[in-house]
């Protein structure tokens, strides 16, 4: 037991260490227009629970809350995915590849990010 919250809190700390050594720039209401713009999970499409801000590409290989960078996903999506390669992720896990793909091109240049 005690193990497992030393290894907690270790973890804990590295990622308090990678989230500031990068800028995060994204608002509330990028947030709130992602959401709007996905209209659901961003991986399985579920519109069911909250969802939480997922990176993309993850903090751990060089990612952070940007408008780019962030999806809405189901916590069920996003604690699978943890740090995963998002393409990879999704072959593992038998979603729509390409279906994310395409919305992920089409809500970018909805915000007007090329």
């Amino acid at each position: 037991m005690a193990v497992n919250q030393t290894r907690r809190l270790r973890a804990a700390r590295k990622r308090k260490r990678r989230m500031g050594e990068v800028e995060h720039d994204l608002t509330d209401e990028q947030w709130q227009l992602l959401k709007r713009e996905w209209g659901g999970c961003a991986y399985c499409t579920s519109n069911e629970f909250a969802l939480q801000k997922d990176c993309v590409q993850p903090i751990s290989r060089g990612g952070r809350y940007t408008v780019g960078n962030v999806v809405p996903a189901c916590g069920s999506c996003n604690a699978s995915k943890s740090n995963d390669e998002v393409t990879s992720w999704m072959r593992r896990k038998r979603l729509d590849e390409r279906a994310f793909l395409t919305q992920y091109v089409h809500v970018r240049q909805a915000l007007g990010l090329g």
